[in-house]
């Protein structure tokens, strides 16, 4: 399994960024499910099984956040969460700590993965590729949600503005990033008039915590990441706000999608999403860490919806889904 993304043409990148950042809408992208997987209902994610053979009911249930820098951190932030689910499922949940989306997606496809919250450029390969059936994600009060890409380097820096990167190294995160790939990608094409691998080089961090750490402690002079993960960082103490600048920030994106392998027997399924929608955010820790960005509740959300700018980007960079 592995996400292919061939070279990217300025046209189809200029397409990306004009339906993104200057906020023009169309249908859903191109998007076609593995064969190991059905979509009667044409949703764009897998249907559940109808041979009840097929359904996983298993005793422990296994929970992985997206990969950050300390998944031990994130461990503790979703402990009571995770007690809440054991509560409603009746089934003991075990936090996975994944150290890359390729792994995390490798093992929600190999079942041995049940719950997950997939980044946002991973969730179409997820869904595509291992089964993901996505339901929730965290939002304000107000519903609204989301987070933007910025472009960021450290103070001193010679580049001062984003034309300053031509000839120079942007650090991205990974390739199934939206923020720490896709997005900017497509941007730096269409609104600088700069291709990746030909104005530009490319290198990758693996995690947007590595990126911001990376620019902040000066190893990175530009690097592309979701103010999220940043604020957060600064919040906690890791950085410094004054240890990086943004050069660039983008419209708001959908944030991390939360949902279920798509074999889970139909009622656990059912019950897992109840735990989503039930727990109380007060007091608790992921409010703690996450009402840092605003985020104080989980709300529904469709794939096929919330996620067709994500899938305009794949299309328009040229991103083909090898599940094999």
């Amino acid at each position: 399994m592995r996400c292919v993304i061939p070279n990217r043409t300025l046209f189809g990148a200029a397409f990306a960024a004009s339906a993104v950042f200057m906020g023009l809408s169309s249908a859903h992208a191109d998007f076609a499910l593995s064969e190991r997987y059905n979509d009667a209902d044409g949703d764009l994610v897998a249907d559940v099984p109808e041979d009840e053979s097929q359904w996983l009911d298993p005793d422990t249930l296994v929970f992985a956040y997206t990969p950050v820098e300390d998944p031990a951190v994130y461990a503790e932030v979703w402990a009571g969460f995770l007690e809440h689910m054991e509560e409603v499922t009746g089934k003991e949940v075990q936090f996975f700590p994944v150290q890359s989306n390729a792994a995390q997606i490798e093992a929600m496809r190999a079942g041995r993965l049940h719950v997950a919250g997939f980044n946002t450029g991973s969730n179409p390969l997820a869904v595509a590729c291992a089964g993901f059936r996505p339901f929730a994600m965290m939002a304000a009060e107000d519903g609204s949600f989301g987070y933007e890409m910025e472009i960021i380097t450290y103070p001193g820096s010679e580049v001062r503005e984003v034309e300053d990167i031509r000839g120079r190294t942007l650090t991205h995160t990974s390739e199934t990033s939206n923020s720490g790939f896709k997005a900017p990608t497509a941007l730096m094409a269409s609104e600088f008039g700069m291709t990746s691998g030909e104005d530009y080089e490319v290198d990758f961090s693996g995690k947007h915590d590595n990126s911001v750490l990376g620019v902040a402690n000066e190893d990175y002079e530009v690097a592309t990441v979701a103010n999220s993960v940043k604020n957060r960082m600064i919040d906690r103490g890791v950085i410094e706000a004054d240890q990086v600048e943004v050069l660039y920030q983008s419209d708001t994106f959908p944030t991390t999608g939360y949902g279920t392998v798509y074999n889970l027997a139909p009622e656990l399924q059912e019950a897992i999403q109840e735990a989503f929608f039930s727990f109380d955010w007060e007091g608790s820790a992921l409010a703690e860490e996450f009402g840092r960005n605003g985020e104080e509740q989980f709300i529904p959300i469709s794939f096929k919806e919330h996620w067709a700018v994500i899938r305009q980007i794949d299309e328009a960079n040229g991103v083909e889904y090898d599940c094999n």
